[in-house]
């Protein structure tokens, strides 16, 4: 079966999620695309709508082993009518536990019919040149492998001749789902007298934690320690205090310096 078009849907607060999803499409290689990054909260004020006739590709890090809580209320209005979907989540080289089996359950949900569904690793949003965690991922071989996948899929589409005649995919995973639904509240980020209040770190925070007129006012309570402002900060003044998050990043350093790849279920 033909479709018309190619929908990107992505949260991507320090960019490894929506590398991957690029690098899939790519592969789908439809002249069609439009690329949803619901990073911003702005960009998470409107119900998204799809139709028969497109393919849905959704792509969300893991956090915690879960879905992203704070995705939890945009994607469950997703108003999709039979719409042929991919569901695909980046994790930081430790474990995505059940956070793909979630992705899909909630896309069935709202009218999709999932077809294809991966897990590739990103940099772990604590990993840091001191406690490297997957630094540098997604690479050059997990964007070929991002392609390939992509390429999977429009070979999956072009064997079928209609919606009804697509099979079930088998995503592992447990019910109830592992994995902690909560991320901590924690005061954890140290900013130096090297902080020009440039603001870069307010505007491309996912939640609005970050005060755009005092950088240095953060609310932690909405905080969601993806460490994009310290990843994303030019002048390198924000770092991790001593702490929970600090300890977390020395025991992911420890514990998963071993290679991960990627994985497709079709």
């Amino acid at each position: 079966m033909k479709i018309q078009s190619l929908k990107l849907v992505c949260f991507s607060p320090t960019g490894t999620t929506k590398a991957i999803i690029q690098g899939v499409a790519r592969g789908i290689n439809q002249s069609t695309v439009e690329l949803i990054d619901i990073t911003r909260p702005d960009a998470r004020t409107q119900p998204l709508q799809t139709s028969e006739n497109e393919l849905l590709v959704v792509a969300v890090p893991v956090y915690m082993g879960r879905v992203p809580a704070l995705l939890n209320e945009w994607l469950h209005v997703i108003k999709a009518r039979n719409t042929l979907a991919v569901c695909i989540v980046v994790y930081g080289n430790r474990v995505y536990d059940d956070a793909l089996l979630e992705l899909k359950d909630i896309l069935i949900k709202c009218g999709c019919k999932p077809i294809a569904g991966a897990a590739y690793i990103g940099e772990h949003s604590f990993s840091s040149s001191e406690t490297p965690t997957a630094e540098g991922r997604p690479d050059t071989s997990d964007l070929n492998h991002a392609e390939l996948f992509g390429r999977k899929i429009n070979e999956k589409l072009l064997s079928v001749s209609s919606v009804d005649h697509i099979s079930d995919i088998n995503i592992p995973g447990n019910y109830p789902y592992g994995g902690v639904a909560e991320l901590w509240n924690v005061d954890f980020i140290a900013i130096s007298n090297e902080c020009t209040q440039c603001g870069i770190c307010a505007e491309g925070c996912p939640v609005g934690a970050i005060d755009s007129e005092n950088n240095n006012l953060i609310d932690m309570e909405k905080c969601i320690t993806c460490c994009a402002c310290i990843k994303n900060c030019p002048q390198n003044a924000r770092t991790m205090k001593n702490g929970l998050v600090k300890d977390a990043a020395i025991r992911l350093n420890k514990l998963y310096k071993e290679r991960k790849e990627p994985v497709f279920f079709l």
